[in-house]
């Protein structure tokens, strides 16, 4: 069915557009109408198997690469390097597999959310059908606590109320009524004679019929989005992506040269091939998926203490790159709980009501506790979202609703209704009956005649109360007028033309939600951190400027742009306004789309954060997207790589600041052991270039490896958070892994290293010592301990840092040297290693060379402290 805008047409035009009447479809005709558009139900995405995602994952360049190492692994007769690199690869084909996996859960929990059963006029009879089994033209029946089963268009409304937060970010009900609009300004969330897929009926009843179904409803809309938007790659898993690529690159081309040259000086090919081949093995960092992996796991599970549950563990880190935040106001950045925040009485605006209140005051608090419905259930109060609010502000006051309903009964009340737009409610007073009025402010003030000032009755003047309505609206309040007036008796005439006429106006009441105590301090985190942060609602765009206000996202009316201005605007003409835009309003879930792609054209790396239906989309395409826990739906936290247990959003800051530190280590890992294989490639590289023999054998090589890239790489993955890590700039997702300084520091370091092995070789050579290729073993092992020891800050020298700060590191490094010294002194391993003992003198000789890697570090961050190192902006570095 082609897209007809239904709200634009009048009732009897809709159900002659249908072919069909206020009796309903006959039986037949809804067979076969359901023949033509399907059920109402959306349709399964197309699965793949576990096993073809599984080896989707074998395509990744790094994966490659480490399938390649185990092979030659095998073939040079290391069995344990080859089974170690298969269990690392598998553990990470795993964990995408279960990622990708998550997109399809994600619409299915969509599909779970689908209201079951449907009360309908069939054959014009009302019949309970399952909702699957609707189509278009169907009557259905509606009343309080109804799901919508489909997207409906009203015919009768009686004091009808819908929440539609989960698809629109509206934060209250909405009242909905079958009159015909003709206004069309694009936006869902004011066409008030339509009712949406999943909105929940929350007050009143009704009778609609069924415009649209499956895939053609606004919820259908957005399951098709989440079927055919695809995530983006994360910053790490580019910057690794790259990494992977040079770094096999540059190995092959130095082990081509190696094998050249040592074959060149005379060397044996085998053995010169098996050299080439081992440099090779130890070059490429296979640890390093896994310490990626286990620095993720480590990090989600210390985010579960901040609230944090991490769904996809890439986004642990991702957080650490993020340079803008799409924050959903309702139940993220605000409390999604009404609360009265301003009063206007007899002149005077308040906060709240005074202690000592005089008689309008009196009067208004009286009004607000006793003109409600707010009830008692199982230890609970219980009532509509406003009635709570004007309920909880007068109890404060002192103005308890159980103890005033025993001096001012309840007669009898009229209920709210559209129409009317207001409640009025009598009670019993010593001498006669008081009637309460509250309600919209344009329909309660029409009805005032006079008004309570502050010592006497006094004309109403209305002008002055409008002006004040005017401005609480515009600052984002809802606004509630509230009324009273006095009979002698109850009235014989109980209907509302008798009662609620020739009031006197007692004050004015204005609601919002308000933010969280704790969010101004996280988005102030934020904005350290140079992180932006951007407030997307689908709230009145007053309400949503007020808040971003008060929580210092923005200051100006131009930073706020409305879902129908938004809708005006090209992409091109998006990319170049989203940088000003710090509040959206009134937004679609296909424009928070826009907004999330608009930001990521711009080079920017999104975070969305979302409860709702409609905020899925947006959730799965942003770079990492953190779903509510308490308040959000199922679709939500399936398409989010995030939850927040909490729904604060200074949950986020805490994942923020871990994802830096995640990352920080990864690159400590990084310069690490890509400095140690450095050193191990300019040691075989450069020793036939000096004239002197092969340094080391093959077994020396992967020994090395093994011991010195494993567990002390793990070990620097705990390394605490560097200081003022939530002071600096986010890392520009483009940004290479080696900026900084890093790539710099591993070629100086690196042939520093290979320097004094060489060296540690040459003096046993030219002194005529057999253990001379022990020497430079011993001094190549070691170094790379010292070295582990030294870059556990860019910045802060070892001793400030402390040797007992990361306890594991240090336990790492005192069992590989003990493991390096039976290497030496166990005569089964020196025929194993082709080793011999030092002489005390000659391991000295090796330890103190070896611990001069540690000073030159430290030399080098004094530099840096100083900013006399690394000018291309490392100071922004970690």
């Amino acid at each position: 069915m082609h897209r007809v805008e239904w709200h634009l047409l009048g009732a009897d035009a809709v159900l002659q557009r249908l072919a069909s009447s206020r009796r309903g479809l006959d039986s037949a005709e809804a067979r076969r109408r359901i023949q033509r558009y399907g059920a109402n139900v959306l349709p399964s995405a197309r699965q793949r198997s576990w096993l073809r995602m599984l080896l989707g994952q074998f395509a990744d360049f790094m994966i490659l690469v480490l399938l390649v190492a185990a092979l030659i692994s095998g073939f040079i007769g290391e069995p344990q390097d080859t089974v170690t690199i298969l269990l690392i690869v598998l553990l990470n084909a795993l964990i995408g597999t279960l990622q990708e996996f998550r997109a399809e859960r994600a619409l299915s929990a969509l599909q779970a959310m689908a209201a079951p059963m449907a009360r309908v006029l069939r054959d014009g009879q009302p019949v309970l059908l399952a909702a699957s089994e609707l189509v278009p033209g169907d009557l259905v029946l509606l009343e309080s606590g109804n799901q919508v089963p489909a997207d409906l268009r009203l015919l009768e409304a009686e004091d009808l109320q819908a929440d539609e937060s989960a698809l629109t970010g509206e934060s209250l009900p909405v009242d909905k009524q079958s009159a015909r609009q003709c206004a069309d300004d694009g936006d869902p969330a004011t066409r008030h004679n339509l009712l949406f897929n999943h909105s929940l009926i929350t007050r009143g009843r009704a009778r609609a019929v069924v415009v649209a179904t499956g895939l053609q409803t606004r919820m259908g809309r957005i399951a098709q989005m989440l079927q055919t938007e695809q995530g983006v790659s994360t910053p790490l898993q580019q910057r690794l992506l790259r990494f992977g690529r040079y770094l096999v690159l540059a190995v092959l081309v130095i082990c081509a040269l190696v094998f050249v040259v040592g074959v060149w000086q005379g060397q044996a090919p085998m053995l010169m091939l098996l050299t080439a081949v081992s440099l090779a093995v130890a070059a490429i960092p296979e640890a390093l998926p896994a310490v990626v992996t286990i620095s993720l796991a480590l990090g989600a599970r210390k985010l579960v203490r901040h609230h944090a549950l991490v769904r996809n563990l890439p986004a642990v880190e991702t957080l650490g790159s993020v340079t803008y935040i799409c924050a959903d106001k309702t139940g993220t950045l605000t409390q999604n709980r009404m609360r009265v925040e301003a009063l206007f009485a007899a002149g005077e605006r308040s906060a709240a009501l005074p202690p000592r209140p005089g008689p309008p005051w009196l009067q208004l608090g009286q009004a607000m506790a006793l003109s409600n419905d707010v009830a008692l259930q199982d230890g609970q109060m219980t009532g509509e979202t406003t009635e709570l609010a004007l309920f909880d502000a007068a109890a404060r006051s002192g103005f308890h609703k159980t103890a005033l309903e025993q001096a001012f009964p309840r007669l009898m009340a009229l209920a709210f209704d559209g129409r009317r737009k207001c409640m009025t409610t009598l009670h019993q007073s010593d001498p006669g009956v008081l009637a309460y009025t509250k309600g919209a402010p344009e329909t309660v003030l029409s009805l005032c005649v006079r008004q309570l000032g502050v010592a006497a009755v006094e004309p109403f003047e209305e002008r002055p109360v409008l002006a004040e309505v005017q401005r609480l609206t515009e600052a984002g309040y809802r606004v509630l007028a509230f009324a009273m007036r006095e009979f002698a008796s109850l009235p014989a005439g109980q209907g509302s033309d008798s009662l609620e006429q020739r009031l006197t106006f007692l004050g004015l009441v204005g609601l919002m939600d308000p933010p969280r105590q704790e969010a101004a301090q996280a988005l102030s985190d934020c904005h350290s951190a140079g992180i932006t942060t951007v407030m997307i609602t689908g709230d009145h765009p007053g309400t949503a400027m007020t808040i971003a206000r008060g929580l210092g996202i923005a200051r100006q009316p131009a930073e706020l742009l409305s879902g129908g201005q938004l809708a005006a605007l090209s992409d091109a003409e998006l990319a170049r306004k989203v940088g000003s835009i710090r509040v959206y309003a009134r937004v679609t879930p296909e424009q928070k789309l826009r907004i999330v792609k608009a930001l990521q054209a711009n080079g920017e790396f999104v975070a969305m954060t979302g409860d709702g239906v409609n905020d899925a989309p947006a959730l799965q395409r942003a770079g990492i997207g953190v779903a509510m826990g308490c308040k959000g739906t199922d679709v939500a936290r399936e398409a989010a790589d995030m939850v927040l247990l909490d729904d604060n959003f200074a949950s986020i800051v805490h994942s923020v600041r871990a994802g830096r530190r995640i990352f920080d280590n990864i690159r400590k890992f990084i310069k690490y052991t890509m400095t140690s294989n450095a050193g191990e490639i300019w040691t075989l590289f450069l020793a036939p270039f000096m004239g002197l023999p092969v340094p080391l054998l093959p077994i020396h090589i992967l020994w090395i490896n093994l011991v010195t890239d494993g567990l002390p790489g793990l070990a620097l993955t705990l390394e605490p958070a560097e200081p003022a890590i939530m002071q600096r700039p986010p890392r520009p997702p483009a940004e290479n892994i080696f900026a900084h300084g890093l790539w710099q520091h591993i070629v100086w370091a690196g042939l520093y290293i290979g320097g004094i092995s060489l060296a540690a070789m040459a003096w046993a050579i030219a002194h005529g010592q057999a253990y001379w290729q022990t020497m430079v073993f011993t001094v190549l092992t070691v170094a790379q301990l010292f070295h582990a020891l030294a870059v556990r800050s860019e910045r802060q020298s070892l001793l400030q840092l402390g040797l007992l700060s990361n306890l594991p590191l240090l336990g790492t490094v005192l069992l590989t040297l003990l493991l390096q010294l039976a290497v030496i002194y166990t005569p089964v391993l020196n025929r194993v290693f082709h080793t011999q003992p030092l002489p005390p003198f000659a391991l000295l000789q090796c330890l103190l060379l070896s611990a001069t890697v540690l000073l030159a570090v430290e030399a080098e961050k004094w530099l840096l402290r100083r900013g006399l190192l690394y000018p291309d902006g490392r100071a922004r570095g970690p």
